[in-house]
């Protein structure tokens, strides 16, 4: 070993005995670090507060963030590999997810169950999706407190490893950066505290940064002295207070820009993007169960209802659109609102007063929840309290709750209602009609012919909405004869079906229940311009019960209403319906005149028919439609999948993508010579990666030997001695020289990597050893000096004469054996 490099060794020695085996963790700076880290973390957090609606959010979040502080900071001072700090990351998620993000899932608040472990791993991946489908406040929905566990435990895994464990620690804002993001794209259009964040995130953040890149030029390969330690120090306070002066003019500049550079619309959000995937069209519309109520189950009772307030009715659904055959309620048509995940909380623009209401579900089945007035809260009792609150819907434009796995006899739930008082008929006279109010499209082909006939010949000449209405109504209750078709009433065919329609109006003496009336009075409203829905519930008749007696709803409490918008009432019901009392008794036997028998066409069937105009073109189309692939739902779903996965396996991509490229430059580039050395570069990081100790500064031989000290004989010695024949002989090898070498280099490669386990295997392809030991003769203690080397490469930085920087030729000791 030639004097020089004996003494550039005890050097490197020496420094290296100066800086101390502590790691950064355990010394000040490292507590410097954690602090600003926490800081840093606190202020993502924040954002999740107007999403949430409450301080609920803290636990999971700040406790993600600490577990991943934990796991970084006990990395960093074992100095774990990457597989290890992942594996350790998915163990704390699991172990302490319970507590933190679902504790009502956990023995005792802590202790994780199969429920706890299962709604963890579900909540990783469906989590993203229901979190930006579901309506805040999220506080209704304890289960998506994973989201914010997750994201926080990610983030500070990967900033605290950057910062502790990375020569430019500077990089742990990216993470830090790309969380904010998430919390963002995951909250809603109200910032949460944007002043205190950017203050934390931009000050904080970036003078932290400026002075971790002050220690990585300054403090890592310098000689440690009082005099040089003394000029460190003044050198990073007069960084920091440059940075603290530029930080604060941008600041000043950024307040008084901001207003006339910041667009005016609101920020961008996932949730404001998204439509949240509910089908309505596998639900049947409750309107076609209208007669089976009233006819069937007359005195079946349905279900209880406490605390309703006298005067409100108990609403079923309501509908908005219509095709000819059904009116059904929908969430894909302009006007017609979206069905969003419902729970314990439901935000609203109105802060009314909100009434307490339970409903016992007696014996009454099917999706429509039975509700009252503008629902703000719906906590479900019960055994099936969890599956009901995973899949509780409602629609905040039309009013409707809906339960996807149905209610069934013995649920219970309390709805947290606002009521309204209904106006008064005269109030109603003397108001005006919204008629801006947007409704989905009723298609001209499916309205009954005889409707626009009859419409015009009820309102006469009646030109203002209000009294257009009102006309309307009162020649429907004037014309028509109540009957829904039980014994001793006059025949009433069910059904709201165009042709049914079209015969209700056609006829003199008008013969029906709700269900018919109510859709007459709608559809003759729309075709006036007036907008007007059909609703379905139920409610007692007046005088029959008394204040603050419950509600037991029955089948012939069942009806029908339209409902239209007033200015200053919002959705109006109105009644179309006659009275009972002018039911018409069919005539005695003796006294009807015979007529020959006529059979009575078949009702048509309660799905589109083949000879309604316009219907199979409608039926063709939807069709195409139901078997068109939903590319936007895969897409999301795929991403909800993907982009955690991809962001675990990151760390280990990016670790075989470095050592692919590293393997390729040592086989392509560079002089022959340079190549052949590089193929044994190569077997040397495999069998360091594998776990064998070969020293920084060892000769090939010794390499060879240490090798071979584990494996034994591999072919590898053989190897080395061809390499120092290349390097230090008198002419280049050739190409075919060079191609034979490295792949002998992959057969030794391939017998040292199956003289282990495939764990090991495994290990030893995502390990960091051999990246950490650096590349080439720039090589020493362990660490690559890689900025000689690059600036050597530029074109000013390139000695005019003499041996090349990297010539192993010039660098050999007196034995002929390359370093």
């Amino acid at each position: 070993m030639t004097e020089a490099h004996t003494q550039g060794t005890q050097s490197t020695q020496g420094t290296t005995r100066r800086r101390g085996p502590a790691p950064r963790v355990l010394t000040r700076a490292g507590a410097v670090d954690g602090a600003v880290l926490v800081l840093l973390l606190a202020a993502v957090a924040v954002g999740f507060g107007p999403v949430w609606g409450s301080a609920a959010y803290v636990p999971p979040a700040a406790g993600g963030a600490v577990v991943g502080l934990l796991i970084a900071w006990l990395g960093a001072w074992r100095r774990w590999p990457v597989v290890t700090v992942a594996a350790v990351t998915i163990a704390g998620y699991f172990v302490l997810g319970g507590a933190l993000a679902l504790p009502g899932t956990t023995l005792g608040g802590v202790l994780p169950t199969l429920a706890t472990v299962r709604g963890l791993a579900l909540g990783s991946v469906e989590g993203w999706k229901e979190f930006v489908t579901s309506p805040p406040p999220m506080l209704s929905f304890p289960d998506l407190a994973v989201v914010p566990y997750l994201l926080m435990l990610v983030v500070a895994v990967v900033a605290g490893s950057i910062a502790w464990r990375a020569r430019f620690a500077a990089w742990a804002m990216l993470p830090v950066a790309a969380g904010l993001v998430a919390v963002i794209l995951l909250g809603t259009v109200e910032p949460a505290l944007p002043l205190a964040q950017g203050l934390v995130l931009g000050a904080v953040g970036l003078l932290w940064s400026a002075l971790r890149v002050v220690e990585g030029r300054l403090g890592r390969h310098s000689v440690t002295t009082e005099a040089s330690t003394e000029a460190t120090r003044r050198l990073r306070w007069y960084r920091f207070r440059t940075g603290a002066m530029v930080l604060g003019v941008a600041a000043v500049v950024a307040a008084v820009a901001a207003p006339a550079l910041l667009p005016a619309d609101p920020r961008t959000v996932l949730r404001e993007e998204i439509t949240p995937p509910l089908d309505l069209h596998q639900y049947v519309t409750p309107l076609a169960s209208f007669r089976e109520y009233a006819k069937d189950e007359r005195e079946t009772e349905l279900f209880r209802v406490e605390g309703l307030p006298e005067g409100a009715r108990v609403r079923l659904a309501t509908l908005d659109s219509y095709d000819g055959v059904v009116f059904a309620a929908s969430s894909d048509l302009p006007g017609s609102g979206i069905y969003a995940r419902a729970g314990a909380e439901i935000a609203t623009a109105d802060d009314a007063a909100r009434l307490p209401v339970t409903v016992q579900v007696l014996d009454y089945d099917g999706p429509w929840v039975p509700d009252v007035g503008a629902v703000t809260g719906i906590t479900w009792r019960g055994d099936r309290a969890a599956e009901h609150t995973a899949g509780t819907y409602y629609n905040g434009t039309t009013g409707t709750l809906l339960a996807t796995d149905g209610v069934v006899a013995g649920d219970t739930y309390e709805l947290q209602a606002q009521v309204a008082p209904q106006p008064s008929e005269e109030d109603l006279r003397a108001g005006a009609i919204d008629t801006d109010v947007e409704l989905p499209p009723l298609p001209k082909e499916v309205v009954p012919a005889s409707t626009g006939g009859k419409a015009g010949q009820f309102m006469g000449d009646a030109t203002e909405p209000v009294e257009r209405l009102f006309a309307l109504r009162d020649g429907l209750v004037a014309s028509g004869v109540f009957s829904s078709g039980l014994e001793g009433q006059t025949f009433s065919r069910p059904g709201h079906f165009a042709a049914r329609i079209d015969e209700l109006l056609a006829d003199e003496r008008m013969v029906g229940d709700d269900e018919q009336f109510a859709v007459a009075l709608a559809l003759m409203a729309r075709e006036a311009g007036i907008p007007a829905r059909v609703t379905m519930g139920f409610y007692p008749e007046k005088g029959r019960l008394e204040p603050g007696e419950p509600y037991t709803a029955t089948g012939q409490d069942v009806h029908a209403w339209v409902e239209v918008p007033f200015e200053g009432y919002g959705w109006a019901a109105i009644d179309a319906v006659p009275d009972e009392d002018s039911k018409v008794q069919p005539q005695p036997r003796s006294k009807q005149v015979p007529k020959p028998p006529v059979l009575d066409e078949p009702e048509p069937p309660e799905e589109p028919a083949d000879d309604i105009p316009g219907e199979t073109e409608d039926t063709d189309e939807d069709d195409q439609d139901a078997d068109r692939f939903d590319w936007g739902l895969a897409a999301l779903v795929v991403a909800a999948v993907v982009v955690p996965l991809a962001l675990l396996a990151s760390p280990f991509l990016v670790i075989l993508a470095l050592k692919a490229r590293r393997r390729t430059r040592r086989r392509t580039t560079g002089r022959p010579s340079d190549r052949v050395s590089g193929g044994w570069r190569e077997v040397v990081d495999v069998a360091t990666d594998l776990g064998t100790g070969v020293p920084p500064g060892a000769t090939r031989r010794e390499g060879a030997q240490a090798v071979g000290e584990r494996f034994g004989d591999a072919g590898h010695v053989a190897l080395a001695h061809r390499a120092d024949a290349s390097v230090f002989g008198g002419a280049e090898p050739s190409p075919q020289e060079v191609d034979a070498y490295w792949a002998d280099v992959a057969t030794v490669v391939g017998g040292l990597r199956s003289g282990v386990r495939r764990r090991d295997r495994w290990r030893a392809a995502v390990s960091l050893r051999s990246l950490r030991g650096g590349d080439g003769p720039g090589r020493r203690a362990g660490r690559l000096t890689w900025w000689p080397a690059l600036r050597a490469r530029l074109p000013w930085g390139r000695p005019t004469g003499g041996a090349r920087p990297h010539d192993e030729r010039q660098h050999g000791n007196e034995n002929g054996d390359s370093r």
